[in-house]
């Protein structure tokens, strides 16, 4: 079997930065050409389809033994968010191997689910092996900065790629937490909240900074940006997050009130942290813009705030919001994606429980919500049941949330393995 070790390290090692602007951005050509050549290698030819100088996505089919059942998507981005190498224990883009760990920028965020994708089928093409139902690959672009030059550009302009696609498997999911020496649950992904990102915009009365001004829209915007920013919105109990607290209690024999959700989760340690963003919308300022110089009061000012829904609540938030900021700021919605929730079962889910249950005694898998967004939001659009499933066993002592976009990110050597052997089995299997 190809080692999926090697895979992980040599993926990092390209550079595949997403900064959010094709000027800035280092493009997935280089990470998706390494990929070509593993996949040829195992006899399998992509389409290599560019949305944009550099930014390149792969897509291949691996025909099954039975086509006329609905195909498989399997699916992982090549791009990376930046990092600051002077903030790091090793570079960022070295790939190192150390202490039991791949480190480096997408070691967790998610050139480890490509590099396990790559070892399971280069490891088939070894033995001669055709799975049950046509298997489809996806290595997107950009979805760091939304998915407009990856999953978005794929199915809007080549969805015949996805042909009999009912099912799709990517990120986040299939991650182990431990809760007792012989007790982990594995978080699956069926639900995963809504992407706003919106800009505020406020106007006023221009002038002299010497002045006395009463219509200063820089005050105005820093007061409606202050109130959303420390507004806790209200509490909402979604299907699957109603799920998750059901399987946790039975697991952990522990008495958990779904209907009392916060009181419910603080008692889950580590998990908390987790689920503790999928209870209610939220709306986090991130950038705020205004004037061109020290003594002039602007006429306008702009902040740009990551709002994050639940399912089924969109319209509800944006009530929420215009109620927050007032009626004088201007929202302008700059990317929306809406969000996704499926239910925790089906033979596909009966699957990956086995294959997880059959690499680890201890495991109990959990239907979860994932607070931020992936390329599901765009497969999904194809009619696909989307699913967060990039198995790995975590160490207990592991904070893995913390990893992503994080400084000294890196992903267990083992857990790498056992992931492979996860999804060899789920593929087969399903």
């Amino acid at each position: 079997m190809t080692n999926v070790v090697d895979l992980c390290s040599n993926l990092i090692r390209i550079d595949s930065t997403n900064t959010g602007d094709l000027a800035t951005s280092a493009g997935e050509r280089k990470a998706a050409e390494f990929v070509a050549t593993v996949l040829s290698d195992a006899g399998i030819e992509p389409a290599v389809l560019e949305s944009a100088p550099g930014r390149t996505n792969l897509v291949a089919r691996i025909p099954g033994r039975d086509s006329s059942r609905g195909a498989l998507l399997v699916h992982g981005h090549l791009d990376v968010v930046p990092a600051d190498a002077s903030e790091w224990s090793v570079h960022p883009f070295s790939g190192e191997v150390r202490d039991g760990y791949v480190w480096g920028r997408g070691a967790v965020d998610m050139k480890d689910f490509d590099a396990m994708i790559l070892a399971t089928v280069a490891g088939w093409q070894a033995e001669g092996y055709v799975p049950p139902r046509d298997i489809v690959l996806a290595f997107t672009a950009d979805e760091e900065a939304g998915g407009d030059y990856g999953a978005h550009f794929l199915v809007q302009q080549h969805p015949e790629l996805f042909d009999g696609c009912t099912e799709a498997i990517g990120e986040v999911g299939g991650f182990s937490v431990t809760v007792a020496p012989d007790l982990r649950l594995y978080l699956i992904q069926t639900a995963e909240k809504g992407i706003d990102w919106l800009r505020l915009h406020a106007a006023g009365r221009p002038g002299h900074g010497s002045f006395v001004n009463d219509d200063n829209a820089v005050t105005a915007l820093c007061e409606a940006v202050a109130r959303l920013g420390r507004t806790r919105f209200p509490v909402e109990v979604t299907p699957t997050v109603r799920a998750f607290l059901e399987h946790v209690s039975e697991v952990l024999g522990v008495e958990l009130d779904p209907d009392d959700p916060e009181t419910a989760i603080a008692k889950l340690g580590p998990i908390a942290r987790i689920v503790g963003a999928t209870i209610r919308n939220t709306a986090n300022p991130t950038r705020l813009a205004a004037g061109y110089k020290d003594n002039v009061i602007p006429g306008k000012a702009s902040a740009t705030i990551d709002c994050r829904t639940l399912p089924g609540f969109d319209q509800e938030f944006q009530r929420q919001l215009r109620e927050v900021v007032g009626d004088q700021i201007e929202i302008e919605t700059v990317h929306h994606q809406a969000a996704l929730e499926t239910t925790f079962d089906g033979p596909l889910v009966d699957a990956m429980a086995a294959a997880l249950r059959a690499e680890d005694a201890g495991a109990r898998p959990v239907p979860y919500m994932l607070s931020g967004g992936t390329d599901a939001k765009a497969f999904a659009t194809l009619g696909m049941r989307c699913f967060g499933f990039s198995p790995l066993k975590l160490p207990a002592d592991l904070d893995f949330a913390a990893l992503f976009h994080g400084i000294d990110e890196r992903v267990p050597a083992e857990g790498l393995e056992f992931g492979v052997r996860v999804l060899d089995r789920l593929l087969r299997s399903s």
